[in-house]
């Protein structure tokens, strides 16, 4: 049966699980949290490469601002559509205000900007915010 590498978004641990089209239950083998946990996870200089690097899934990363208007208008459609695809792909957060070297790094120009990452690499990079709509049909171009 084919793999897949996920990591935690609780312990950072790299998970293999069994490739399917949907989970009931998955759990860390390290500290057995669900690994089907939806929530976007805040990215930081920490784990954003581990995050990234050690995923077979899409990684979805909302860079953002908390004094951006668009960005707080952005944040309830990207927490919502995240719902819709756990183990299909994870969605994350960078606030460009505590992490500038990450905004530096990914030559962050404006916010919101949305960056999908897979196998490590950047596949697509969006800026401004999306309807629920246009974010859907980003996402299922990759999953």
């Amino acid at each position: 049966m084919e793999k897949i590498k996920v990591v935690c978004s609780f312990c950072n641990s790299v998970n293999s699980i069994p490739k399917k089209d949907s989970y009931k239950v998955a759990n860390c083998g390290k500290c057995k949290e669900s690994l089907l946990n939806t929530k976007p996870l805040n990215l930081n200089d920490s784990n954003f490469d581990l995050q990234i690097v050690n995923s077979d899934i899409p990684v979805v990363v909302d860079f953002w601002a908390p004094w951006c208007g668009p960005c707080k208008m952005f944040a309830p459609t990207f927490e919502e559509i995240s719902a819709k695809y756990p183990l299909k792909a994870k969605f994350a957060k960078v606030n460009t205000e505590v992490e500038q070297n990450l905004g530096s790094k990914y030559q962050i120009r404006s916010i919101p900007t949305l960056i999908i990452y897979k196998a490590g690499k950047e596949i697509q990079r969006v800026s401004g915010a999306l309807d629920s709509t246009r974010l859907d049909m980003l996402i299922n171009k990759y999953i």
